[in-house]
């Protein structure tokens, strides 16, 4: 019976934020061992079926660095980095591309397929979808065909999301000149978000979120503002892998969304702890438009 009552107690937790939600547009990026671990990615892929039960508009773009990295040893094509850049040669984008668009979102959007969904697995190049140019870090190293974005086509975003459909999108773009680019799905992520002017923005992460001393477990972060975030960059104290993750919530949150959101995606229904449970179980960064008695 206590068993019972728990259950029943944690429905009427969500029940606000079921009703909060409805119709908002979140973003998803999903990645890293997320990917290749079978389990953990049942685990969330149930997590976005019930949002979108519950009628909530959601966009999903994927990451995949650790398929393409075995893809292009199996390739013997010399994988090398810049400042944290794979150096993305014309060869080695056709690999890139392949993994990325034909392997793991044709594969991540049939998972969603045959569980009902309408589903739609998409690039970059479909309908426009993700406008780029080539990224330069330093004038003297040419990392070949890795893009920033400068367009997102959200009118093909807003008719797929008005329908109800899931957009699944591999972080591939496209210029004018019929060059593909390798972009950061972070980055992707940032960019979707704040064309859609969405509610969140969720970085699926396999770190519980941000700490100001990863060695010191008690220097947690649990939620900030979006002027300590950036004193946090400033200040040198998110370095690693970490950095460019804070950055693209920065991004989002500094032009328009209303919270982001660093997420461990190896804890079960992760998701649905950040967003239905007054705690929450990431790292939340508030926006100026941050309703200050939600506590997700």
């Amino acid at each position: 019976m206590k068993k019972n009552t728990k259950k029943v107690k944690n429905i009427l937790e969500a029940l606000p934020y079921m009703e909060k939600f409805r119709n908002k547009i979140f973003v998803f990026k999903f990645g890293g061992s997320m990917i290749n671990d079978e389990y953990k990615r049942q685990l969330f892929i149930n997590d976005i079926i019930l949002l979108k039960h519950l009628n909530m508009k959601v966009v999903l773009i994927h990451g995949g660095g650790k398929h393409i990295s075995k893809r292009l040893d199996e390739k013997g094509i010399k994988g090398e980095f810049h400042k944290g850049y794979r150096i993305t040669t014309n060869e080695a984008m056709a690999e890139v591309e392949m993994v990325l668009s034909g392997n793991i979102n044709k594969t991540l959007t049939l998972n969603f397929v045959n569980k009902g969904i309408d589903a739609v697995g998409l690039t970059g190049k479909d309908a426009g979808l993700i406008k780029a140019k080539q990224k330069i870090i330093d004038q003297h190293v040419d990392i070949g065909n890795v893009g920033d974005i400068i367009g997102i086509n959200s009118n093909f975003l807003h008719m797929l999301l008005d329908q109800y459909y899931l957009p699944i999108i591999s972080p591939i773009g496209y210029d004018d000149h019929g060059r593909t680019y390798n972009i950061n799905a972070d980055d992707v992520a940032s960019a979707v978000a704040i064309a859609l002017d969405a509610e969140k923005l969720f970085l699926i992460s396999d770190v519980e979120g941000l700490y100001k001393d990863f060695n010191d477990k008690d220097s947690f972060i649990s939620s900030l503002t979006l002027e300590e975030a950036k004193g946090l960059v400033q200040n040198e104290i998110i370095k690693g892998g970490m950095l460019p993750k804070l950055k693209s919530c920065i991004n989002a949150v500094d032009q328009g969304v209303k919270a982001a959101h660093i997420v461990d995606g190896r804890m079960e229904h992760a998701v649905l702890l950040e967003i239905f449970t007054d705690s929450g179980v990431g790292t939340l960064l508030k926006g100026e438009n941050y309703d200050t008695d939600e506590n997700i």
